[in-house]
């Protein structure tokens, strides 16, 4: 009788993984397409926590953000030296760009300014 009872319960067994393996691969597609639209959100956390590794520096802000034939290209801000009142903060915006995996390959420093100064590149305004 044991040996009814543990083939019942492996027909059981097989029949509920028959099961759950359909739910887990739609539930994997559902996972890999959200993946993909989450993926540029990815790639700028991973880019502001790269920068910030190598010079120490939090990112702010992510400015400029775009795709490019090679990876990603973004200019993100970074208060590079605290002043008070906050207003006289040294800020810095930084090209960075990434590969296609997300990986940093490079970064350099375009410019320099006042948090509370407003932007005199194409301003246009007068």
């Amino acid at each position: 009788m044991s040996n009814t009872n543990n083939t019942s319960e492996s027909q059981d067994s097989q029949q509920s993984s028959r099961r759950t393996r359909k739910p887990r691969q739609s539930q994997e597609s559902r996972q890999s397409q959200e993946s993909r639209k989450s993926r540029p959100m990815e790639v700028l956390r991973e880019a502001r926590a790269q920068l910030a590794e190598l010079t120490g520096m939090n990112a702010e802000s992510v400015s400029s953000f775009e795709q490019t034939e090679e990876g990603w290209a973004l200019e993100v801000e970074v208060l590079e030296l605290e002043r008070v009142p906050d207003t006289m903060s040294l800020m810095a915006s930084y090209q960075v760009e990434l590969d296609s995996e997300g990986q940093l390959t490079g970064y350099r420093r375009v410019r320099r300014y006042e948090r509370g100064r407003s932007d005199a590149r194409g301003s246009g305004g007068r």
